[in-house]
């Protein structure tokens, strides 16, 4: 959904538009063809040129840096807004928009989210230009973001 030349992507947008063909599917297959086409959605926008607003695996290290290169060959950088929550928080809030992932998934993404954070509030992270890390009051008072 377009937001002036701001391309704000959800993979909730991927998985509806996935539902009429894989509903009989198990969960098991269909969560990678969602996870790959919200993924394609971003790198697309991106390489249109567009400003992009998504909420995606920050906990892997190959889809941050392929966003990196994308918006670098359109002459852009890749920013990055964390939100860094304890981990009962963060399974209330996914249990609350029903979207949870695995037990299993979610205990991964909580390993790699450690060192992930340790390296944003140390003011780097690589390959983003710029991250900034958010409590959840913060988040919850944002109201706009800005493309410079």
């Amino acid at each position: 959904m377009p937001a002036g030349d701001v391309r704000i992507i959800d993979s909730r947008q991927s998985r509806n538009w996935w539902a009429r063909f894989l509903r009989p599917l198990p969960v098991r297959l269909r969560t990678p063809l969602v996870h790959v086409t919200h993924v394609w959605r971003i790198g697309r926008a991106v390489l249109a040129g567009h400003g992009v607003v998504a909420h995606t695996r920050g906990t892997w290290p190959h889809i941050l840096h392929c966003f990196a290169w994308l918006a670098r060959r359109r002459g852009g950088r890749l920013h990055l807004i964390l939100i860094d929550v304890d981990p009962e928080t963060a399974r209330a809030g996914q249990f609350a928009r029903g979207r949870a992932v695995t037990g299993v998934t979610f205990a991964r993404h909580c390993r790699r989210w450690v060192p992930l954070i340790e390296q944003a509030r140390g003011g780097a992270l690589p390959p983003a230009a710029g991250v900034t890390v958010l409590d959840r009051e913060a988040a919850d008072r944002l109201r706009a973001i800005r493309f410079g």
